[in-house]
């Protein structure tokens, strides 16, 4: 059981090694270690989470592999800053979700900018038949999902889409890229597509695309999809999932008629036959 201060720890992984790791790497991602603070002794910090002191270290290992810890004999274990993350690391791309949604989705949207079109770009230079009926297939699980009433598997065909279009290029790091950042694809395809239209809206610019891949047009798959992102970043700053979005005000209450306190819940009646309490005849 843990103790007073740390939340059960999460069933849905295969190991405890995995389940302490992202405990820890939730709660660093959250701001509750800052860079350069230790961590508690390993015997404090194991019987507060109520794991043993094996578990933990496995667990730190993992952290320290992702850039996010240091450990050192005489200094301990310590939080390294942020830029030594691996953020395209799936774990610290899901914790950053959870603890810091608005900067994954800022930091999603330009990174798409810097490499999609370019991406599109090497795909009409180089997609062969198979990678052209990817992105085809993509296309039409996309299409019969926004048909569908409840738009189930939209979201996964329009990442499969993109995925795809990164992979026909035929760059081996492009098709690894997307593959990394999947959690973020998907985060951000959640929100936009909330927002009303959205879906309908995507799918012409989609379209363009694999008119364009396939006319071998470079500058109008390019164009394309710089035009899809530009729209997908519309649609999360309206979208009612977006983090940090404000909620909608309280309608005013309307202020109470004007009368003597003593006026007050008299029946009008009353007040016009000059009753006790009421106005006088």
């Amino acid at each position: 059981m843990a103790s007073r201060g740390w939340a059960e720890i999460d069933t849905n992984f295969p190991t405890m090694q995995q389940r302490v790791a992202d405990d820890i790497g939730r709660r660093i991602v959250a701001g509750v270690w800052q860079p350069g603070d230790p961590l508690p002794v390993e015997d404090s910090l194991a019987s507060q989470i109520g794991v043993s002191r094996g578990v933990l270290r496995e667990a730190v290992k993992s952290l320290v592999a992702k850039g996010m810890l240091r450990v050192r004999p005489r200094t301990g274990t310590r939080v390294l800053p942020q830029d030594h993350w691996n953020h395209l690391d799936p774990d610290v791309l899901r914790w950053k979700q959870a603890g810091d949604a608005a900067a994954l989705l800022r930091d999603t949207g330009e990174l798409r900018r810097i490499v999609e079109p370019e991406a599109a770009r090497l795909a009409v230079e180089r997609a062969g038949p198979d990678a052209v009926r990817a992105l085809n297939d993509a296309l039409a699980a996309m299409e019969a999902a926004a048909a569908s009433p409840a738009r189930g598997g939209y979201v996964e065909a329009d990442i499969a889409f993109h995925r795809a279009l990164l992979d026909a290029g035929g760059n081996r790091l492009l098709g690894s890229l997307g593959r990394a950042v999947e959690i973020a694809l998907q985060h951000s395809f959640d929100i936009s597509t909330q927002t009303p239209g959205a879906v309908e809206a995507s799918l012409p610019g989609h379209r363009a695309v694999v008119h364009a891949v396939e006319a071998r047009d470079a500058d109008a798959a390019a164009a394309a999809v710089l035009g899809i992102i530009e729209a997908a970043q519309r649609e999360i700053a309206r979208s009612p999932g977006r983090p940090g979005k404000p909620e909608e005000p309280e309608e005013p209450r309307r202020p109470k008629e004007p009368g003597r306190p003593e006026e007050r819940g008299k029946p009008e009646e009353s007040r016009e036959r000059g009753e006790p309490g009421g106005h006088p005849a």
